[in-house]
């Protein structure tokens, strides 16, 4: 009978020998443009969810492979396609969930890339192009760890497995509650692994433990009727731009730290991070300074942050001497774990609404809401989980927070109370997901698959004492 050291063995042996196919895979989903969007193409990631089904196909494992949608609420339409794959556990064993996401974000200014975006580039040890990182990289971390169970172990191994790729979450998953709901049964799981984070560096493995919220809305302010001149009446009447600027700037104070009453600060201890780590991950230059304070990383995974991500005002090519009517911005903010984001929401259209300067009028739509997230580290699961970094990446785990924002995950806590859920990834900090010359450490890629392969063997291993989400 085979030792469980031999079993681990052979399952890292075969985690290190299917990488180039991995990569090769990753590269062939890269090609696919799957932006979930509006305005882009949805036939493209209807084609990038066929590729992955038959990826998962291809893998022998499951007893069934769908590519499903769901209502998004309050409408008339369908989300986007996802991947659901089921095979059910035997024995006892627990049944773990591995969700990863195929659409990716658009491409920006395409002449800032270095290369193509959707032609995958090897350089430097980097495998660069959109998706590369986030999240089909993800996609295939959980491919390739399941090759190499199955060639490590054989195909008859107890595990209860569920894959679950998405097809909208940078797109803001829509539908993604409804999906949980209709496909409940199929996705009961007692862990649940969401790889769709990140590591501490290159070298050393991360689990994600907290996660800030967010709420993103439009803000229009209204000051005039129509536009006037501003010759004519510049001096006496605000303009909407002005109006804006002053408002606008009343949510930070002179250290760039967030100003607005009601918005809470989580008090946990962070781990040494220097400015100069901060300015070559964040890419600040020389002469610009941080903002805010308390620790760098208190601020990022601790603390609410509020953004203006858009401005809908005369262009510069266009612009004229008239006083501007009205004027939209988009509001980004992260919600500290500990409030929720409706309530951080609250107390901003409050802050806004007060400090109105000359009775601009408000008007506020578009709200989005995602709170945050703090794991439950007491679970066997985690245990096991920083057993498997430790061997995959050959250092330590830490535990991180991350400034960033996974809503779904709240919908998940919600419709499977009992999982444990494990919050990991493959990308460093100089992946650049969402920005032009996205890419994916290939080391770290390599690692991240070990990893997976090895808590899939333990959880083979594992007699399941807890029904938790599986019941």
């Amino acid at each position: 009978m085979t030792t469980e050291l031999s079993r681990q063995a052979a399952v890292r042996d075969a985690a290190t020998s299917g990488i180039p196919s991995a990569l090769a895979d990753l590269g062939a989903l890269v090609r696919i443009p799957s932006i979930a969007f509006p305005g882009f193409d949805p036939a493209e990631v209807r084609r990038s969810a066929d590729a992955v089904a038959e990826l998962v196909r291809e893998t022998g494992l499951f007893e069934t492979v769908e590519i499903r949608t769901a209502a998004v609420p309050g409408t008339d339409e369908q989300g986007n396609p996802a991947v659901l794959a089921t095979r059910a556990a035997r024995n006892g064993r627990p049944t773990i969930l591995l969700y990863a996401h195929h659409d990716v974000q658009p491409v920006g200014d395409e002449s800032l890339w270095e290369s193509a975006p959707f032609e995958p580039t090897v350089r430097g040890g980097r495998l660069y192009g959109r998706g590369a990182a986030d999240d089909k990289a993800g996609v295939m971390a959980h491919l390739a760890a399941l090759r190499a169970l199955k060639e490590g172990i054989g195909d008859d191994f107890d595990l209860g497995v569920v894959l679950f790729f998405e097809g909208e979450e940078e797109a803001g998953s829509r539908s993604f509650a409804q999906f949980l709901s209709d496909n409940a049964d199929a996705l009961r799981a007692d862990v649940i692994v969401v790889a769709d984070s990140g590591n501490w560096d290159a070298k050393t493995p991360a689990l994600t433990v907290s996660l800030r919220g967010n709420t993103r809305f439009t803000l229009r302010v209204r000051t005039l009727e129509h536009a006037s001149h501003s010759g004519m009446f510049g001096g006496a009447v605000p303009d909407a731009m002005m109006a804006t600027v002053k408002l606008l700037s009343t949510l930070w104070d002179d250290e760039g730290a967030v100003a607005v009453a009601g918005l809470t600060e989580r008090d946990a201890d962070t781990p040494p991070y220097s400015e100069e780590t901060l300015r070559d991950e964040a890419g600040l230059p020389d002469g610009v300074s941080p903002v805010g304070r308390g620790t760098i990383l208190s601020r990022i995974w601790n603390k609410p942050s509020l953004t203006v991500t858009g401005i809908d005002a005369p262009s510069v090519v266009n612009a004229s001497n008239t006083l501007s009517p009205e004027i939209s911005v988009v509001i980004s903010a992260r919600v500290a774990p500990g409030q929720t984001a409706r309530d951080a929401y609250a107390a901003i259209e409050e802050h806004l609404r007060s400090h109105a300067p000359f009775g601009a009028q408000l008007q506020f739509t578009d709200q989005d809401f995602g709170d945050a997230f703090l794991v439950d580290t007491s679970g066997w699961a985690v245990a096991a989980a920083r057993e498997a970094l430790h061997e995959g990446y050959g250092v330590e785990p830490v535990d991180i927070g991350v400034g960033g924002s996974i809503p779904f995950i709240a919908d998940l806590v919600r419709e499977f109370p009992g999982a444990q859920i494990l919050v990991t990834g493959v990308e460093d900090p100089h992946a650049k997901a969402h920005s032009p010359n996205e890419s994916l450490h290939l080391d770290t890629f390599r690692n991240a698959v070990l990893a997976e392969a090895l808590l899939l063997e333990k959880l083979d291993a594992r007699t399941s004492t807890s029904a938790g989400g599986a019941a």
